[in-house]
């Protein structure tokens, strides 16, 4: 990873997005310790992780995430989802959250020498262009290993840097026992935070 220590960062995550990735690559990611380490990498201005919400459920499975990286230095952007009947009559529920990312990349822009994306969305080609016209720095966190591909060749063409997930997944990677742990609640950590859910059936395209 190439950063500077005088440098300002902001991290910009697509949850859904990086949830999938690390889930191709069979682990789980532990955002205290991803924290840590880009604030080890230069000055950590802002941290911003985006998902949608499914707000008419009782209980959303992602809102215990939601609310723990809200406490522990993450800026969290959250929206609802929209619910639609696709052409044959199936019912779909989609939640992107593209635009509220490339917003936010482009206002903190100013206040930024380098930004990193996590994501592999070939959308943030243009994104990334723009940014990097205004004399900021891009990196790019995906991953090349899962088959297919998560990160579209566009993208990591574009980028500054490109930083392959696996080589972060010894940093990053939730450990085996707090894995146990969260199978046993009574037994783990209270500042432990929940992993992402499963949220196969969202549409974030």
């Amino acid at each position: 990873m190439i950063f500077y220590p005088q440098e300002r960062i902001g991290l910009f995550i697509d949850g859904s997005n990086l949830y999938a990735a690390a889930r191709a690559l069979g682990f789980d990611i532990d955002y205290k310790r991803l924290l840590d380490l880009f604030a080890q990498k230069g000055q950590l201005i802002r941290a911003f992780y985006y998902t949608a919400l499914i707000e008419d459920q009782e209980y959303s499975p992602i809102r215990p995430l939601v609310d723990w990286l809200d406490y522990n230095g993450y800026t969290m952007v959250t929206k609802p989802t929209k619910e639609f009947t696709d052409a044959a009559g199936r019912r779909k529920i989609k939640g992107n959250m593209d635009i509220e990312l490339a917003i936010d990349v482009m206002e903190m822009a100013q206040h930024l020498d380098h930004v990193v994306i996590f994501s592999g969305d070939g959308d943030f080609r243009r994104l990334v262009d723009a940014v990097q016209r205004k004399g900021v720095r891009v990196t790019v966190v995906s991953t090349v290993k899962s088959n297919p591909p998560m990160v579209a060749d566009e993208l990591r063409r574009q980028a500054d840097n490109f930083i392959e997930l696996t080589e972060l997944e010894g940093t990053i990677a939730r450990r085996v026992q707090q894995r146990r742990d969260d199978d046993h609640p009574d037994l783990g950590d209270i500042d432990d935070h929940p992993v992402h859910p499963d949220l196969d059936d969202i549409d974030f395209d």
